[in-house]
């Protein structure tokens, strides 16, 4: 597949900047389709990864873990009151330490804060180093007690 942009028409808002920015400007208007691709690729390889991890377990593996069934676990996911990861073959792949006292309180007020169910959006914010929490994740400041300063953050993050 050859890596077409649009080509803009003379009155479009794309070819006036171009024309206006002057010649000595190289700025391209749109990033090929083959960058793109990479761009996914790689996304595609690190979930398959972090699916992979030791720490990750199935619904079902879940539902034993807190002694429910996968229905539960399924409508937990569903609320934004577990963290669920969507995988490339059905159903759904869970972090075991969400399971924990403090970060199983902490989930829905979190998911609450940042406006979002979807679990590796959830999961990708946990496990980010963050600037305001002096370099360390979320899912440490909460396991440290800092749960209410965590949720703060994300309230601003949703926002």
């Amino acid at each position: 597949m050859k890596d077409i942009a649009p080509s803009p028409t003379p009155t479009s808002p794309v070819r006036a900047r171009v024309r206006s920015a002057g010649s000595s400007r190289q700025r391209a208007d749109y990033v090929p389709a083959s960058e793109v691709r990479a761009l996914l690729a790689d996304s595609l390889a690190a979930r398959q990864a972090r699916l992979g991890a030791a720490d990750i377990v199935s619904t079902d593996e879940a539902a034993r873990l807190v002694q429910t069934t996968r229905v539960t676990i399924n409508a937990w996911i569903a609320k934004g009151c577990a963290i669920g990861l969507t995988q490339t073959k059905r159903g759904y792949r869970l972090p075991r330490w969400q399971f924990e006292p403090s970060m199983w309180e902490a989930l829905p007020r979190l998911s609450a804060a940042l406006g979002v169910t979807e679990g590796w959006a959830l999961l990708s914010f946990l496990e980010s180093p963050h600037g305001a929490l002096n370099g360390i994740t979320p899912r440490q400041a909460i396991e440290q007690g800092l749960t209410d300063q965590v949720i703060r953050i994300a309230e601003h993050e949703g926002n």
